[in-house]
């Protein structure tokens, strides 16, 4: 019975957990079928992890017991982490993952070192380097994301050259143990260099950056895992990881592309170190208070709202659906557009707005939304700040120049939801507060939006077209 399980049962099992993961990564790729591909996901993850247990190699359950309890204990309020903690929790979901990895490679490694062949030991290296890297990068990423620690890059000369020779050196000690695995003296080293190295390498990168930063990274916990698969001759394992790894790879090209960025210059460029705040601050704005608000946007034809961060620091999204509907209601065109890096996660902004249930029809990308900002008649920003700068258009010097921005600028009016006039994770001013056309309306983000929907209700009820 054992012999038809393993050679037979669970290669069928595995077989259909990885149909169930193509399937999930195909629907997750659409809004509208997102929930199908998180559920396709659930199946075939659960089918994975109980056909394993069926593996003739297990002949123990207890420590397994413990850890899937342990498991439990710390996945469970992970999962139940408010929406504007899904950044960090998906980065310490990377760390964990890519934590597991190393950790394995280590045990196999310390098990079979005086067996491993070259194309094993290979293997095994990538995955504890990937692995390692990865976890510290990742804790390193959701503490900026979280404040603890500071989101501004650290930067000092030369670092490059320095963050690019602990990666070699690391890389150089896994050719040494291919050479020879019995060097065993030089795998706790790799495993210290791999640590430092995740720790560097996102240390320099700025908050503007996260969302690329965790696709990124994300890559690296697949790649390790699928060098994990091959370790352990687990063709689910390979074939999970290479999903994963190259899905995180293609969403970390997307992203670059969204701020006209390249690897290079999001690995290495420090982008963000300065901040010019003060500036920002002597500047004098024009405002507007929320009666003033609803009155403008009731008087609108055409409204677009622009969510940033700023919203989901607030959590406003439940009022910016109240207003939505408000609007629609009084026979206002209301569209949201939806910058592919807004937030600090890539998709945040969508997310957020599921949440809150506002209609997938009303959500609209960058090259579809901004042809339309020109014939708009009032663009609504709620907290977002670098995605709607016009200075990625018209300076040259501008840290952000060339990065495709919504054309909000364009629109015959502009209200921008913030609390303060500090500059976004880029650290540089944003021109579009400055505008005639724009008025500040101050606060935080929620409360404002709300005390715009109640001033929307004292409004006299006015005709709409086609009632």
């Amino acid at each position: 019975m054992s012999e038809v399980m393993n050679d037979t049962v669970i290669p069928l099992a595995y077989l259909f957990a990885a149909a169930c993961f193509i399937l999930a990564l195909k629907w997750l790729s659409h809004p509208t079928t997102a929930r199908r591909g998180v559920r396709v996901g659930e199946i075939g993850m659960a089918v994975a992890i109980l056909s394993t247990l069926f593996k003739f190699e297990i002949v123990e359950y207890q420590w397994i017991a413990v850890a899937l309890v342990l498991g439990a204990i710390l996945g469970i309020p992970l999962g139940l982490v408010p929406m504007t903690a899904v950044p960090q929790r998906t980065a310490l979901s990377h760390a964990f993952s890519a934590l597991a990895a190393g950790v394995v490679g280590t045990a196999e490694y310390y098990l079979r070192k005086p067996d491993l062949d070259a194309t094993t030991m290979i293997a095994l290296g990538l995955e504890v380097v990937l692995g390692f890297l990865t976890f510290t990068g990742s804790l390193i990423a959701a503490g900026k994301l979280q404040g603890i620690v500071r989101d501004r890059p650290w930067i000092y000369r030369g670092q490059n050259i320095v963050n690019l020779a602990v990666f070699a050196s690391a890389l150089t000690m896994v050719g040494l143990l291919v050479a020879d695995p019995g060097r065993a003296v030089l795998f706790p080293i790799i495993i210290a260099v791999s640590l430092v190295f995740g720790f560097m390498l996102v240390i320099r990168i700025g908050g503007a950056d996260m969302p690329t930063v965790i696709s990124l990274l994300n890559s690296y916990a697949g790649l390790s895992a699928s060098m994990m698969g091959f370790v352990l001759d687990n063709r689910l394992l390979i074939i999970a990881g290479a999903l994963d790894g190259s899905s995180g790879f293609v969403l970390s090209i997307i992203m670059c592309r969204a701020m006209n960025r390249s690897f290079t210059n999001v690995l290495f460029g420090g982008f963000g170190a300065e901040e010019t705040v003060g500036a920002i601050e002597q500047r004098p704005v024009r405002t507007v208070d929320p009666e003033e608000t609803a009155f403008l946007l009731d008087m609108a034809r055409t409204v677009v709202i622009i969510p940033g961060y700023g919203m989901a620091a607030a959590q406003a999204q439940h009022k910016v659906r109240e207003l939505t509907d408000a609007l629609l209601r009084r026979g206002v065109d209301v569209k949201f557009a939806i910058h592919p890096v807004a937030g600090r996660m890539p998709g945040h902004m969508n997310v957020l707005l599921a949440e809150a249930n506002v209609p997938y029809d009303l959500l609209y990308d960058l090259e579809s939304i901004n042809p339309e900002l020109p014939q708009t008649d009032v663009v609504l920003v709620v907290g977002a700040n670098d995605v709607v700068n016009p200075a990625a258009r018209t300076d040259q010097h501008s840290p952000i120049y060339g990065m495709p921005i919504l054309d909000a600028d364009q629109a015959a009016s502009v209200i921008v939801v913030k609390r303060s006039m500090r500059s976004g994770f880029a650290g540089v001013d944003n021109e579009l507060f400055y505008l005639d056309k724009t008025q500040m309306l101050f606060g935080d983000a929620k409360a404002v939006i709300g005390q715009v929907v109640d001033e929307l209700s004292k409004l006299p009820a006015k005709e709409v077209a086609g009632r």
